[in-house]
């Protein structure tokens, strides 16, 4: 038997914080890949702490839904699950490269597999790309459109902003957008600066956040002039300085995150069968059916 647990920060603040955790999970579940499938917070029940210890399947893979390597996945989850044997240097990760390590949970006579961030998987690169196209509502979008791929960006962990910095130059060296530009809140260059770094008319700004909540929400949409108060909503598309801001949400509400999960899962030895396949194929029928590109977003979306 084998199980996947789904690792993330959850709120106690922000109710909706979870809930791409869970939809993702439900996701993986119908593809029958797992025997379990387990979802886990730092901030919410059900805990880190103890979810390892509620499975009967003896190969667990924990994957965690972070968008960079640091603090929480470097520390704070191995230490809730007592992964003792567990040490950073053990992914010899330069940032972004955190694959997975193989460690004996003794307490329990379980074989963990612990995973690099679903942020940094070179899937995630496909995804922010599918973001664009949902909220662009055009399968094809690229040409003639600028792309903005936003972080938070903090001096205390330097991987934050390597992982927007990583997905940004994949999409460059595809050709596919004009433009494409990694961008920030709390370093530069600043998101609240967007359209001076981009000549197209056309703008699609996809946060590299797991979840909707203040910063996306709230600070993002005001910074960038999107709207004066985040509680009257914004237009999408919004016009801004002589251009057309097509601002995305969370970049981890998208379908597809299901995708990079099992990715992670794969790589770290798990036996799928067709399950990304079959996912790729609920998350495309879903976009295509929830495409709305002319809307008006509202604070909570």
């Amino acid at each position: 038997m084998q199980a996947l647990v789904i690792a993330a920060h959850g709120s106690h603040l922000n109710p909706d914080a979870s809930n791409p955790t869970y939809a993702h999970a439900d996701t993986v579940r119908e593809t029958g890949a797992f025997d379990e499938v387990r979802e886990a917070f730092w901030k919410e029940e059900p805990h880190f702490r103890e979810v390892i210890r509620t499975l009967e399947s003896e190969e667990v893979f924990v994957v965690p839904l972070f968008i960079s390597e640091g603090y929480f996945t470097e520390r704070i989850i191995p230490r809730e699950l007592r992964l003792d044997e567990f040490e950073p240097e053990q992914w010899e990760s330069d940032g972004t490269s955190a694959s997975q390590v193989t460690l004996e949970a003794e307490d329990v006579g379980k074989t963990v597999h612990y995973c690099g961030p679903v942020g940094t998987h070179d899937a995630m690169t496909d995804v922010i790309v599918q973001r664009a196209e949902s909220v662009t509502g055009d399968p094809s979008v690229g040409e003639g459109v600028g792309l903005a791929v936003v972080g938070h960006g903090t001096e205390r962990n330097e991987n934050s902003a390597k992982a927007v910095e990583y997905h940004a130059d994949r999409i460059r060296e595809r050709g596919r957008f004009d433009e494409v530009e990694a961008l920030f809140m709390d370093e530069e260059p600043e998101v609240d600066d967007v359209t001076d770094f981009f000549a197209t008319e056309d703008i699609v700004v996809v946060p590299l956040f797991v979840a909707d909540g203040y910063h996306t929400q709230e600070d993002i949409p005001e910074d960038m002039g999107l709207t004066e108060d985040y509680r009257l909503g914004w237009n999408v598309p919004a016009e801004v300085d002589g251009h057309r801001i097509w601002y995305a949400g969370a970049v981890g509400t998208e379908g597809l995150m299901a995708d990079v999960i099992l990715e992670r899962a794969a790589d770290a030895g798990a036996e799928l069968g067709d399950a990304i396949e079959r996912v790729r194929q609920i998350t495309s029928s879903a976009t295509e059916s929830e495409s709305d590109p002319e809307r008006t977003s509202q604070a909570g979306d």
